[in-house]
């Protein structure tokens, strides 16, 4: 039988991007009762609101997805809301997941939160040496922190607890608002609707220069999946390809892809963030087996076709 036959989940940012990759994966996996939390009917930040939200449910394991999030815009503009909203909804959902006696709880951490200078490949022991990328530091510390209250419950009451760190996740039901996107969703929007409109040239911001470990969003699923299959006390693992794309690189492949013909610009005034992220996975290769499954090429595809399938929707557009 199937360890998720019988196991009551809930997801918190279950209908957000990779919450619908975790539902996926989960019904894939067999298991039957799936919890999605909504903010209007539970507010994460709000202490009396998640004890509710456990005293209601009772689930046997937590998938915490939720959290403010966007590209390097808007954590500049808006640095004490990611901060702040990111830290409250952790550390509530974790600490009442334990009051309410949940079996296992897994997060989504941020690959961000390395320090800027650590040695690349990403290491999981060089998670706390040094001050993460200076632009959404305020967000990524704010998610650095659940692996502190990760250890302290182990420590002091034996609550399991996995913090998995994925690199930069792309995929169906992705943000493709160009306001707040991370960079693959908005070249995929920039590309597509260029390539409709016959736009002659497409600005994307930056040298190109910089490079990412790009993982699609299905891949991450299936990790954290197996992460709670075998994980038995608290523990961090990189989840993502091990692979280094530059920008320039990623944007000539979404060039071919959509068969865009006009001409591109950078626009070097704009910031280009952390140039380097790369991550190690010996952890999970050796611990859980992991491997992605679905390359950048072939996810860059199913990425276009489903922005392409959904252009009129207006969730998605935003």
């Amino acid at each position: 039988m199937s360890y998720w036959a019988n196991q009551k989940v809930l997801i918190t940012g279950g209908e957000g991007f990779l919450g619908h990759h975790v539902v996926d994966a989960l019904s894939g996996a067999g298991c039957k009762e799936i919890f999605l939390v909504k903010h209007n009917h539970y507010d994460l930040t709000v202490d009396a609101e998640v004890k509710r939200l456990f005293s209601d449910q009772r689930p046997d394991i937590v998938f915490h997805l939720a959290g403010l999030v966007g590209g390097i815009l808007p954590n500049k503009e808006r640095p004490a809301e990611f901060f702040y909203q990111n830290l409250m909804m952790g550390t509530l959902a974790m600490h009442y997941a334990w009051k309410a006696g949940v079996k296992k709880f897994v997060a989504a951490g941020a690959g961000c939160g390395y320090p800027e200078q650590a040695p690349i490949p990403l290491k999981e022991n060089s998670f706390w040496d040094g001050f993460p990328q200076k632009e959404s530091a305020p967000y990524s510390l704010a998610k650095r922190l659940l692996s502190i209250q990760s250890l302290a419950y182990y420590q002091q009451y034996g609550f399991v607890s996995i913090i998995c760190i994925p690199g930069n996740l792309y995929g169906p039901w992705d943000n493709f608002n160009l306001l707040d996107a991370h960079v693959i969703p908005a070249l995929v929007r920039k590309f597509v609707e260029a390539k409709i409109n016959k736009a002659p040239t497409i600005e994307i911001w930056g040298t190109g220069r910089p490079s990412r470990d790009f993982i699609y969003a299905g891949d991450v699923a299936e990790g954290m999946l197996k992460a709670v299959e075998t994980y038995k006390k608290n523990e961090i693992v990189n989840i993502s390809s091990g692979i280094e794309t530059s920008i320039r690189q990623l944007t000539e492949q979404l060039k071919a892809l959509t068969e865009y013909e006009g001409e591109i610009t950078w626009n070097t005034s704009r910031p280009d963030g952390q140039l380097r992220r790369c991550f190690d996975l010996t952890k999970a290769r050796k611990d859980l087996g992991f491997e992605a499954k679905i390359g950048l090429a072939a996810g860059l595809r199913k990425t276009v076709a489903w922005y392409q399938d959904n252009l009129n929707n207006p969730k998605v557009r935003r």
